[in-house]
Order: C-alpha cells, then structure tokens, then sequence
C-alpha cells in the first residue's frame, strides 16, 4: 500500500510539473502575440481615468480662430500680425514660436516686409517646420522675405502605419540623424539635464530616431490669449517673460491642423499648436511615460498563466472566476496606480490575453475530464447499486432460512425442557444456555430482517390504535428478567395518554431497543427510568440509564447503522450496531424524532418523540 501511494504521488508530482512547464510555455508564447492596437487602448485609458498632469506654466499660446475671423472679418492679415507680435515681443518672452507658416500671410507687399523685418529682427522668433531635416540636407529656410527667421524641426509624429496604426499622437520625436528637434532644444533653455540625452526619462529608440512618449495634458490646460483680443484691444495687458509663446490657428478648415490624442479621437481632438506646447511642456517636466518592460510583461504573463492553469483545473467554476475577476481587478488597478505615481507603464492586454486563452481552452479539456469522471463513477455507483441490491437480498433469504431450523431448536428445547425429571442439572444448565442463545440468535436475524426490508424500502406502516403505556408496561414485563439477573430496578413514571394511531409491532421494536440497552450497558445495582408524558402536542418516553455513557464526540453517530460507541466495544456486551438506526428509522417513519444526551461515566437519556396526529 505505502509502495502505491508512493507511486501515486510520483505520478501526480510529475503530472503537476507537466502542467506548471505548460503554463510557462502558454505564457512565453502569448508574450510573442503582437497587441500594439489593444495595448494603445489601455494606454490612452490611462490618462482618461488617472488625475491629469499639471502644466508648468512656461508655455504659452496666442491662437486664432473662427470667432476671430468673425470680429475681423477677414483672416488674419500682415496688419495683424504685426500689431500683435508688437504686442507680444513687447512682453520679452524667451521664444515666439510661429506654428503657422509666415509666408503664406496675405497683405500688400509693404505689409508683408514689415512683418518679416520684425519677425527677422527679433531673435526670440522661430518657425516650427512640420517636417524632419535630413542629415546633409540643405537647411530649411522660408521664401523671401522670411528667409532669414531661424526654422526648427517640428514634426508630429503619429502611429500611423505602425505600432497601434490608428493615426493617434502619442510619441515626440528628439533627435534624428544627429539633428536635435525643436521641441527638446527649447525645453533644454528651461532643463539644463536634458542636454545629456541620457538624462531624458522614458526615452527609446524607435526607426533610427531617439523618441519619448508624450505627458500629454487635456485639451484648454495651457494658458491661452486670443488673438483678436490682442488685437483690438489697446489696453490688453499681459505677461509672457521669459515664456515660451506659440502662435497657431483653430480654424477648422483644414483636418491636416489637427490630431487625435488619447484623451480625444475626434476629427479635431486637438491643434496642432497644442499639440506642439504639449511636446515641450512634457519635456521640461522629463517626466514621460516610460514604456513597458519586455520581462516584466514575460514575468507577469507567464504567472497569471500558472494561475489560471491552477484555478481552471482544481477550484470550482464559481470560485475560480471569483479568483480570476479579483486578479484581474486588482492587477487592472495596480497599472494604472503605478502609471499615476511613477508615469510607468505595464502592459496589460497579454496578462489579460493570458486568463482569457488558458480559460477558454482549459474549461472544454476539464469538462471533457469532468465527464469521463462522472460516468466512471456512474458506472461505479451502478455496480455497487446492484451489489448492495444482490447483498440484501442473500441476507434477507438467508435470515429468512435461518428462522425455520432455529424455530426447531426452540420447539425441541421447550418440549425437553418440559420433562425436567430426565435431565441432570448439568442438562440442565447446558438446555438453559441453548434456549437463551437460540432466542438471541432470532433477535439477530429478526433485526437483519428489517435492516434487509429497510434496504429494499419494504417497510410499510399497519397503523393501529395503541395505548403507548400498554406498550411499555408489556416490554418491562418482558426484560425484567434481564433486569434482575443485574439487579437493576427498573421504574416507570407514565402518566395518562390517550390511544394513538400507530404502528405497535415497530414502536414496540423502538422502545425494545432503548430498554433492552439500557439494561445491557448498565452496571449491577443501577436503575433504569422509563417516562411517558404529553408535551408539545407529542408523547414523549425517555428511559434514562446510569451506564457507561457515551463520548460527546460519538453521539451524532450512534443512530448510523454498523456503529457501535467506543464504550460498547470494550464491553462483554454484543451487539450488531443495528438497533438504534432501525429505531430511528421506524420512528421516522411515524414522523417523530429520536435523540440522545449522554454524560461519559454517568449515564444515556434516550428521547423518543411521536406527534399526537401522525401527518400522512
């Protein structure tokens, strides 16, 4: 036996090593699975649901739009600009930033060269170019007479044909082929650390070009002036020192002056001009979104496999999504806790990937196991159902072939019994022993009998009306015999009932059992109490005893069929463990109750309950 189970655990420990490797391979594979689309959603959630950055305030914006086309009734002219650039270089800041190209300003030629000798005379004014110098390529420059403003490189990049490829704005571009961008040269005059690209938090490579995901803040963060209000207004004061000052539109004309943010993916989510103050407001703060790590989202998906692999396969389905949901919940909100504090990012989707794909194939595969256990034991419960049924019925033919050649002994002894001036007292005495054995041998076979009916459900109730008192006088009458041989008084307290409705053969067999084992399991020179009263619209009788009593541990069993109480096994006493389950059962079978209160050492009270008006 300790050899078989010993190979059974060597078997079980290998077969929970085969599930572990599995789960291990599930999840390194799953890592391999491309989820950049799914994976952007989760970002772009993140900054939808987590509190929202806080703007340093060192960029700023001049913008005009349809309300100012409205109030000048015209786009903006060179007369316009140039009253407003007075306006703002007036208020020293460190950059103007022109977002929108100087040279395509409509305005008579005097206009417009005095527009560029003022943008050209300031050194704070740049052109943000929307596209990405090449290394060797001629640098850019605006057409005469705007050819003298410094350009910088200001590209917005987009994932548009790679990454989640849904044309959302999420990244900046830095440095590419040697030449850094614009966003990071102005953001350097705030942050000196970001001289030193590796000082640049989140930062990654990505297409031969240095990039960094962008802190995005929602749109109206950044302090905004309106570009009519400028304008038309000669006491409009304001303070743009040493900020950095970018002029855009937000006409509405042209999709090209949008783009779409995480927080937005609607046509005009956002200006390009915010889009710009966004780059460079993020990379004063050099705290960009650091992207995931690849072993930690290894890490993560191998171990939620292995759970999920333990949860499907061992815990019930209720309790296994319960565990699974909670998982998933706390490690949802783990990631975006960690991306509010620290501005990392975890990847989600493979973890969540993982519970899906081990469950969905795990659940078929343990139903399928379930199945093939549930008919082998089927299967099982059939063969022991027909052995049980074949069991029964030997014992009850067999009880039943016992009785005749036992009523023979019975008749054979009363009859030589009878003349007692053939036998010696040894005859005597020996006929004496075989009469008593005989009649305890019936007792045996008579409860196998009813045990057998009771199995085969053969039981049916011949009811009568019965004075319960008459009953228990009869069966005192019958085992005070017994009770003498030990000296044991037995004493009844009946009081008056009225007849009731029962079976009398079984309650008989009930009261039998109590009395008979009362006297048994008493010592010598004890007492046995039989009561009867009504109470509750039930007959109560309890026969108390002062015997071995019974452990607290064993009373809930001592009504199972077979048992016998620790205490009744180390007695003389013999017993087949059938009589108290067959009282019960009759007495159940009359919609009473039976039960039991022992105190080890002092005694049993056995409490038999029969309602008045027994329920059909």
């Amino acid at each position: 036996m300790k050899f078989a189970a010993y190979l059974k655990a060597i078997k079980n420990y290998r077969f929970s090593i085969f599930r572990f490797s599995i789960a291990i391979v599930i999840g390194w594979l799953i890592t391999r699975i491309s989820v950049d689309n799914l994976e952007s959603y989760f970002y772009d959630l993140r900054f939808r649901l987590t509190p929202k950055v806080t703007t340093t305030g060192q960029v700023q914006q001049v913008i005009f739009d349809t309300k100012t086309v409205e109030t000048l009734q015209t786009i903006p002219t060179a007369k316009h600009h140039i009253e407003v650039v007075k306006k703002i270089l007036a208020s020293r800041p460190r950059f103007l930033v022109y977002n929108i190209d100087p040279s395509k300003i409509e305005g008579s030629p005097q206009e417009i060269e005095e527009l560029a000798h003022l943008l050209t005379m300031s050194s704070q004014v740049i052109y943000a170019h929307p596209e990405t110098q090449l290394k060797g390529e001629a640098s850019f420059t605006l057409p005469a007479p705007f050819n003298r403003i410094p350009v910088y490189s200001s590209p917005i990049t987009s994932d548009k044909n790679i990454l989640a490829k849904d044309n959302v704005t999420r990244r900046q571009m830095l440095v590419y082929q040697d030449i850094k961008m614009m966003s990071l040269q102005l953001a350097s005059s705030y942050n000196s650390d970001l001289n030193d690209l590796k000082n640049i938090k989140g930062s990654f490579d990505l297409l031969e070009a240095l990039q960094v995901n962008i802190d995005f803040a929602p749109t109206g963060s950044f302090f905004t002036m309106k570009f009519e209000e400028i304008y038309s207004d000669r006491q409009y004061t304001f303070s743009l020192l040493d900020k950095i000052v970018l002029l855009g539109d937000n006409l509405e004309k042209k999709s090209d002056r949008y783009r779409l943010t995480p927080f937005d993916r609607s046509i005009n989510a956002m200006t390009t001009t915010e889009i710009q103050s966004n780059m460079i407001d993020s990379l004063i703060r050099n705290n960009s979104p650091r992207p995931p790590s690849l072993w930690l989202d290894v890490v993560l998906t191998v171990l939620i496999s292995i759970l999920t692999f333990f949860v499907t396969l061992n815990l019930r389905p209720v309790n296994g999504i319960l565990i699974l949901t909670s998982t998933l919940a706390l490690f949802t909100f783990t990631c975006f806790f960690i991306f509010w504090t620290s501005r990392y990012v975890v990847m989600m989707t493979h973890p969540y990937l993982a519970v899906f794909l081990c469950y969905y194939f795990l659940i078929p595969y343990r139903l399928i196991v379930e199945n093939r256990k549930s008919w082998e034991y089927i299967q099982k419960n059939k063969l022991l159902s027909e052995v049980e049924t074949l069991k029964t019925n030997f014992i009850g033919m067999m009880s039943h072939d016992l009785k005749t050649p036992l009523a023979r002994i019975q008749g054979m002894t009363e009859l030589i019994s009878k003349d007692k001036n053939l036998l010696t007292s040894n005859q005597s005495e020996a006929l004496s022993t075989i009469k008593a054995s005989t009649e305890d041998l019936v007792t045996f076979i008579n409860t196998i009998l009813n045990y057998a009916k009771i199995e085969s459900q053969g039981i049916e109730l011949h009811k009568q009306s019965k004075d319960i008192n008459s009953l228990i006088k009869e069966i005192v009458h019958k085992y005070d015999f017994l009770a003498k041989l030990k000296h044991i008084q037995i004493q009844t307290e009946l009081e008056p009932l009225f007849s009731l409705n029962i079976d009398p053969d079984l309650i008989k067999q009930v009261i039998s059992n109590l009395v008979e084992n009362a006297i048994k399991y008493s010592p010598e020179n004890s007492k046995v109490l039989i009561t009867s009263e009504e109470y509750n619209n039930h007959v109560v009788i309890q026969v108390a005893d002062q015997g071995v009593g019974i452990d607290s541990e064993e009373i809930d069993k001592v009504f199972l069929k077979f048992f016998r109480s620790s205490n009744a096994k180390s007695s003389t006493v013999k017993g087949s463990g059938l009589g108290l389950y067959l009282a019960k059962y009759f007495t159940e079978l009359h919609k009473g109750r039976l039960s039991c209160e022992s105190t080890l050492g002092q005694g049993s009270t056995f409490t038999l309950e029969i309602p008045i008006e027994i329920p059909k």
